[in-house]
Parts: structure tokens; sequence; C-alpha cells
């Protein structure tokens, strides 16, 4: 027992050095601690924004008074932003329209995205390469703004709520990371599925798509990010205030320093602080993505390196 650990005593080293490249040195504590600290100084400038910004969005009129402006340290803890902003009015039919456009938009894109990245991802379906072609001189070459926007507006689609998903449905750089992961699922998978008389939507739903769960997990969250962030296609499209977007309000209230008639008479009447408004609009526009990236974060590594270097 004892020359057993010994053993991996000695062993410790050995397999540390061997994960370690044969040029490169081990490093030193003064290295060590370098990098420690410059991490360190990284995640504190990251999140101490954030922290100013939840911190203010909770504070007090009288808090924010007194500290002239943002607050850092928490004192007398309040939601009343947070209640006047979800209390049923614009702001909170504008978080469900996010909400919806988000849903269906993130659906539609992927339900689209994976067909069109399965279909070039077999080399002998019908035009391939043209609509390869196609898709690439779409990354390199726009129609333009004033273009698009009169294809919209002949199709019937301004202030309706298609504008905000069919315009910006697909990203051809996603198709492409897709159609590469799909190409590196083994072809014995796939000719033994025809061997037993699948079609191409069943191999795709019972094979492909199990195998490429990172790289969709992925590609779903940059779709939902998007649709979620977006805000210029409103700006254009919808000229109904009750069918704006979060993000929209969002620009009203914190850059226009517009406000909602009921969010007015509160801060009129000094029960609320027109900053406490524009922080809490803030953190309810970062909150769904900040709950959603951790899950897919331990997909992402994978999911991006390989569909890109698969191709």
């Amino acid at each position: 027992m004892l020359a057993g650990k010994l053993h991996g005593r000695q062993r410790g080293p050995l397999v540390r050095g061997r994960l370690r490249p044969v040029w490169e040195e081990e490093p030193t504590r003064a290295g060590l601690a370098t990098k420690g600290v410059v991490l360190a100084g990284v995640c504190l400038a990251v999140l101490f924004p954030l922290w100013v910004v939840i911190v203010t969005s909770l504070s007090s009129v009288e808090t924010i008074t007194e500290t002239g402006g943002l607050v850092v340290i928490p004192r007398d803890i309040t939601f009343v932003a947070y209640e006047e902003l979800l209390g049923g009015g614009q702001v909170t039919r504008a978080t469900l329209v996010s909400l919806s456009v988000t849903v269906v938009g993130t659906l539609f894109s992927m339900t689209v995205s994976i067909m069109c990245a399965y279909g070039l991802s077999r080399s002998g379906s019908v035009l391939h390469r043209p609509f390869l072609i196609i898709l690439l001189a779409t990354m390199f070459f726009g129609a333009g703004l004033i273009p698009t926007y009169l294809v919209v507006q002949g199709l019937g689609l301004t202030d309706s709520y298609l504008s905000l998903i069919l315009p910006s449905a697909l990203n051809v750089f996603n198709i492409l990371v897709l159609r590469a992961f799909f190409m590196s699922t083994a072809q014995e998978l796939i000719e033994s599925a025809r061997i037993d008389g699948a079609g191409d939507f069943r191999i795709l739903w019972q094979i492909v798509m199990p195998l490429s769960r990172a790289v969709i997990a992925v590609i779903t969250l940059f779709y939902a990010v998007g649709y979620w962030s977006a805000w210029f296609n409103a700006s254009i499209y919808i000229s109904d205030p009750d069918m704006l977007p979060l993000q929209n309000i969002m620009n009203q209230l914190v850059l226009k320093q517009e406000r909602p008639v009921g969010l007015a008479q509160a801060i009129n009447t000094g029960g609320l602080s027109p900053l406490a408004i524009q922080m809490a609009v803030m953190v309810l526009a970062l909150l769904p993505v900040a709950v959603l990236s951790p899950f897919v974060q331990k997909h992402f590594k994978k999911g991006m390196l390989t569909g890109a270097v698969k191709g």
C-alpha cells in the first residue's frame, strides 16, 4: 500500500509533464501569480458594471439621490422599479413580444437551417453545388437596406411580427457550421439506415441530429440571442408602439429618455427614479441570455470547433 502511494507520487509529475509540450517550460510562481491577478482583473472588469446596474435598479429614490447617480453599495433595497415595469404596461407587453418572437423565430430558423445544412452535406443531392455557391455568395454580396425594405413592404409584412422573423431568419455562417458537422457523421450509419429502408427525414431525425446535439445547441443559442437582441428590424418595419419588442422600449427609455404614461406618473410623483427604471430595463434585457448561456457553454467548444474544422 505504501509502495503504491510512493509510486503514485512519483508518477504524478511525469504525467503532468507529458501533458506539457517539450518546448514549454514549467511555470514559475511569479507567472502563476501574474496570471491569477490578470484573470481576477478581467473578471472584475466584466462583473463590476453588471453589479452596478443590478444594485442601481434595486435602489430607492433617496439612495440614488444621495449617491448622485449609480449605486455601488446596496442600501434600502426595493423592487418598485420592477413592479412598475412588469405591472401590465408597455414594458410587460414588449417583453411578451420579444419572448414570442424569439421562440417562434428560433424554431423556424433552426428548422430551415438544419434541413438546408443536411441537404448540402449530402454530396449527391440535387443542385448541391449551385445552392452552395449561392449561399456563399450572400455572405459577401448583399442587396442593401432599401431593396430589403421594398421586398418586405411588397409582401405586406410591415406592421407584422413576421417582419421581425423572416428578414433575418437564416444565417449562412450557421448553416455552414451545421453542414460541416453533419458531414462528419459516419457514413456507415447512414448507409445502414438506408439499407433498412429509412428515408432522409428519418435519418436526419433519428441519426444525424442526436449525434449533433452540441452544434445544434450552440446554433440555437446564436439564433435566440440574435432575435432577443434585435431592434433594428422593429424600428423600420413596425410603426405601432404596442407591437414593439423590449429592445426598442429600452432604446426609448435609456437613449431617447421617453417614458410611457404610467412610468411618467410614478416618476413625477417622486416614488420612482428614472435611473432605476433604465437599469431595471437593462436587467430584463440581459436576464434571458445570462440564464441560457451557462447551459449551452459546455457544448460551445465542441460544437464550434468540430463544426468549423471537419468541413
